[in-house]
């Protein structure tokens, strides 16, 4: 049953759910996996890449058809969910009831320091993006942008920089990172207060109780494993462009990039086979091991490029640059939010609609899409914090990482084309070469390969933490809860699904084919989501009136295990 609504005549609540049996296999290859969950995403998955590999006209065809029909009618669709799981996430951490709960019994203690905490927050969520889009989105917007079309100021001139970045923080700060937030905390409240497993499905057991057991509760988890699946291939894709584009900057060899210096399909399918091979083995070792070992790498070898940034390159420019843009980002955050562009068969308005669908729709999906993993990744680490610490640590400590990192790196690439400096060489670059065209402009002769190198490196390890996560959230999710380390062959088979959805979209239609994929993919989990914020904030609020009527809000099981904990920390 779900959490009861108190009657009339009796307003004291009922104890909240704390079993929510999920069957697996006691024997066999699928082993303590539900298989109602296994198979169908394991098959939805293989038709996916069998009908990219078998037929890739046919699906050409319908993506180029989705692109400009599918994805645009829901359009409006993505963009007010994301602005309400935005809204529902900061209230939460604001009022001083709701933001004091603790993910865990009262008085837990988290299990990783912060440092850590914040590396794998970081290397999970959009690292990867952070290296291909902190000069890529500033610059794209510096030429074109609403204010840009709208004809308020001239595209490429000094006066366009800030509504550059204005648009730049709105896609990668608190949007982003409350989409993730929500879904870590609808997970982790019930998982670590109530003993409920540590899968999609228990979030939304405040609204519809032991019915989750069955085939409604199957669906949810398979189109989370299939959101995530997506999501991580858009995030490996961009990360393999512009791995494939370093390599070349180091003259690995011209086999690498086509006459149109985009990625060989040799290259691709190279660079897939030991990045994903690499995740794949990491995976392996777990959660506290490899994953926390390579995030905290990321994070050193991170504050290592931007410092080079901040030393050679704009580094007090980058720093005016996100004074001015947190200013114009916090102060248009509510209208941009909300703004939706329709086509109206004027130039000027179907260029602002496809502007916000080339980018403001794009990415609302790919967060969403991302969530399940990034969620339930950032539950799995967050235990024991309260829900404030949780929100602040989640959405305000990355966001402000990304844009520090975007207006340094990004803004010294527009420093060194407006000054005349880099005389296009960025501006013309791919995407994917951005950063290393940049950095060959900034730098000269070995200094400049050997960054190249540290961001090629840094690439490698983003590019197999992210694989590696999401691997083990997708077979936690098909093993109801469990993330034991007895199903290697499971991380297998997804490592390799993982890389073959990559490498096949790419060859067939480029990012473009994985981008448009992927936010169709995220239709059916962006339902999911939704109604995740509202089973939060049932299960948020019965739980503070509660506690006002002395019931219990903490299984039993939860309760023991701290208490079990605590004496053996005492006796060590």
């Amino acid at each position: 049953m779900a959490e009861p609504i108190p009657a009339s005549d009796d307003r004291r609540i009922a104890e909240p759910l704390t079993d929510l049996p999920i069957g697996t296999a006691d024997s066999g290859f699928y082993r303590g996996f539900s298989k109602h969950v296994t198979i169908p995403g394991k098959v939805s998955i293989a038709l996916l890449i069998g009908w990219v590999i078998f037929f890739p006209e046919q699906a050409s065809k319908f993506l180029t058809l989705a692109n400009t029909t599918i994805i645009a009618g829901f359009a409006g669709w993505y963009v007010y969910l994301v602005a309400f799981l935005t809204v529902v996430t900061i209230v939460l951490a604001i009022i001083p009831q709701t933001g004091s709960l603790r993910l865990g019994a009262p008085g837990e203690q988290p299990e990783f320091g912060r440092f850590s905490w914040f590396s794998m927050l970081f290397g999970a969520g959009i690292g990867i993006g952070m290296l291909t889009y902190s000069t890529g989105e500033p610059l794209a917007h510096f030429q074109t942008n609403p204010d840009t079309i709208r004809g308020f100021v001239e595209p490429m001139s000094q006066d366009n920089i800030g509504p550059a970045y204005m648009y730049t923080f709105l896609h990668w700060g608190f949007a982003a990172w409350s989409t993730y937030a929500l879904v870590g905390l609808a997970v982790g409240y019930v998982a670590y207060r109530r003993g409920l497993p540590l899968t999609i499905r228990s979030s939304l057991a405040p609204l519809f109780g032991t019915h989750l057991s069955g085939f409604v509760g199957h669906i949810i988890d398979i189109f989370a494993v299939v959101a995530t699946i997506l999501g991580v291939a858009v995030t490996l894709g961009l990360g393999v462009e512009q791995f494939v584009a370093g390599l070349d900057r180091l003259g690995m060899g011209n086999w690498l990039l086509t006459a149109e210096n985009t990625a060989s399909s040799f290259a691709i399918v190279s660079a897939v086979v030991v990045l994903v091979g690499a995740s794949t083995v990491s995976a392996m070792s777990g959660v506290g091991n490899g994953i926390r070992w390579l995030s905290n790498l990321n994070m050193g070898l991170s504050f290592l490029l931007l410092a080079v940034f901040l030393v050679f390159g704009a580094g007090l420019y980058g720093l005016e640059l996100l004074g001015l843009g947190l200013f114009d980002y916090i102060r248009t955050l509510p209208a941009h939010s909300l703004a939706l562009f329709s086509p109206d068969g004027t130039q000027m308005g179907d260029r602002l609609a496809q502007w916000q669908l080339d980018w403001s729709v794009f990415y609302w999906a790919w967060w969403i899409a991302f969530a399940p993993f990034v969620g339930m990744f950032i539950a799995r680490v967050s235990r024991g914090r309260t829900l404030r610490e949780f929100v602040l640590g989640v959405v305000l400590v990355p966001s402000l990482m990304g844009f520090v990192w975007m207006t340094i790196v990004g803004g010294t690439a527009i420093d060194l084309e407006l000054s005349g400096v880099a005389g296009g060489q960025i501006l013309d670059a791919t995407i994917s070469d951005q950063l290393y065209a940049t950095l060959a402009v900034l730098l000269s002769g070995p200094v400049a390969t050997l960054m190249a190198a540290l961001v090629v490196v840094l690439l490698m390890t983003y590019l197999i933490t992210s694989a590696d996560s999401a691997i083990l959230i997708i077979n936690t999710i098909n093993g109801a809860g469990e993330d034991d380390s007895d199903k290697r062959r499971h991380i297998l088979f997804w490592g390799g699904a993982l890389g073959l959805v990559v490498a096949s979209m790419l060859i067939l239609g480029g990012i473009d084919a994985l981008q448009t994929t992927m936010i169709i993919g995220a239709l059916p989990f962006s339902v999911v989501v939704l109604l995740m914020a509202f089973s939060l904030i049932k299960a948020v609020v019965f739980d503070i009136m509660r506690k006002q009527q002395g019931v219990a809000t903490h299984s039993e099981e939860v309760l023991a295990a701290h208490a079990e904990a605590s004496r053996e920390a005492a006796a060590s």
